[in-house]
């Protein structure tokens, strides 16, 4: 069918170009538009969500935010259906409209971040763990009842009207953006091409991390193309078996998880991101009680107005409050918002680890006592200094079969049936994961000192094992 260019608008976008959507004017009564989404309050929140954690700080053009990057993933699941649709159908049964599929998955996309609150996956490790969810959780359920309603309403997208009988599912959705589990049975009761645009999502190469390693590469100066997109999508299409790439396209999607672990190494984990993020986990138990208090799920009203604006914000004032703990707790926060921060690096060893259990046995995986060994070695003029540890982790690639959903296959036209891309010689050939472990002080007065002493216990630790 002709594009109907009445009913759509364009969003430009420095990664994607124009991003196509279709806007709320011009459409029949009732029914609703994808900008109607896009604009909903939950959505717009997105805009008060730095992309990038904490690296903004230090990293200046790196000051986009979640919202560009749904938009960027909601523009990649339409650019990905258009590639993989007609093999969908070719490796399933009862496969719903193309339109249907297409505007299941950006909306999916669209929504994918949509329960993050301030600060992004620190959040989650430093405020939700409590209430044993994640921000994933909370999504779904925005999805489910914030939004339902609205996602029902919608007919169409850019390039596809659903059909008469079509209407999107917000359950289907809430799956869509949650990580499989390995519980089996959690997973089941949802249709094999269901399962299978799960990877979209969850999987080596999604929407959600080809768009954020495009983005964050540019928008940080990293590298202004960061990997070959369009031979990615080119060689992958679906079979029986899942998602799969053909082999002429993985050396690209090898370099598309190499590309994502150096910027793990470089502008996640700089040493000096990782100082402030030390700095944040020090501040954010007496933080929190005075900005929110209990499960985000149980006052979803007020959390929709928790972000990093208004988080900064209300920390910022607390240095002129009259109450001294709370003016105590404001002016530590001043200085961490004028980049003051307290720790500095003073040694950091990294490591690449090629089998799921070569991490576990060495002495990394025992922070405190690499520390406690550390002071031992030191100086005695030196060996009580105030000292902080950080183990920053990033995994290439799984160690071993991923839950369903959330697989990957390797088409190499020699063996002629798809096979898990982890048990591929090639794609064996990637670290499974690597670790950089550094030690922070006050300040660099006694950084030799900390580095010599690092390196006679890791000679030890070396020297011990080669014993055993």
């Amino acid at each position: 069918m002709p594009r109907d260019f009445a009913s759509e608008s364009l969003s430009h976008d420095p990664i994607h170009g124009y991003i196509p959507f279709i806007a709320r004017s011009s459409l029949p009564e009732g029914e609703a538009a994808e900008q109607d989404v896009i604009d909903h309050p939950w959505v717009q929140r997105m805009r008060q969500i730095h992309q990038l954690q904490t690296a903004w700080w230090v990293f200046p053009s790196a000051e986009h935010t979640r919202f560009q990057h749904i938009l960027g993933a909601m523009h990649l699941a339409s650019v990905a259906i258009d590639h993989w649709y007609d093999s969908l159908v070719d490796s399933c049964r009862n496969v719903p409209s193309r339109a249907y599929v297409e505007s299941l998955l950006r909306m999916a996309a669209l929504l994918h971040d949509v329960g993050h609150g301030p600060f992004g996956h620190f959040f989650d490790e430093h405020f939700l763990q409590q209430f044993d969810i994640t921000h994933e959780d909370i999504g779904g359920v925005i999805i489910e009842q914030e939004l339902g309603d609205l996602l029902r309403r919608i007919r169409r997208n850019p390039t596809g009207r659903l059909q008469p009988l079509e209407e999107l599912d917000p359950l289907q959705i809430s799956w869509l953006i949650r990580r499989p589990r390995k519980n089996a049975e959690a997973e089941e009761g949802h249709p094999d091409w269901l399962r299978k645009l799960r990877s979209l999502f969850s999987g080596i190469y999604t929407v959600d991390n080809m768009d954020f390693v495009l983005r964050d590469a540019y928008m940080s100066g990293y590298n202004t193309k960061a990997f070959d997109l369009n031979r990615i999508l080119h060689y992958t299409f679906f079979t029986p078996a899942g998602l799969t790439i053909h082999a002429r396209g993985l050396p690209t999607l090898i370099n598309f998880i190499e590309t994502r672990a150096n910027l793990f190494r470089t502008i996640y984990f700089h040493r000096t991101v990782r100082a402030v993020d030390l700095a944040l986990e020090e501040l954010f138990p007496e933080t929190m009680p005075y900005l929110f208090q209990g499960n985000p799920l149980e006052d979803l009203d007020n959390y929709r107005k928790l972000t990093e604006s208004s988080f900064l914000v209300d920390v910022m004032r607390w240095a002129d409050s009259s109450e001294p703990a709370l003016k105590d707790l404001g002016q530590r926060w001043r200085q961490i918002l004028a980049r003051q921060v307290q720790w500095k690096m003073a040694c950091e060893r990294t490591l690449n680890f090629h089998s799921g259990t070569a991490e576990r046995t060495t002495i990394f995986s025992e922070p405190d006592l690499v520390v406690r060994r550390v002071r031992e070695r030191l100086p005695a003029e030196v060996r009580e200094i105030p000292l902080n540890i950080d183990v920053a982790r990033h995994y290439h690639r799984p160690s071993g079969r991923l839950p369903a959903g959330g697989q990957n296959f390797l088409l190499d036209p020699a063996v002629g049936t798809p096979q898990e891309l982890s048990d591929d010689e090639l794609f064996r050939a990637l670290p499974i994961s690597f670790c950089v472990f550094r030690i922070y002080s006050k300040d660099h007065r006694h950084d030799a000192s900390l580095n010599s002493a690092l390196n006679a216990v890791l000679g030890e630790a070396t020297d011990a094992k080669t014993n055993m």
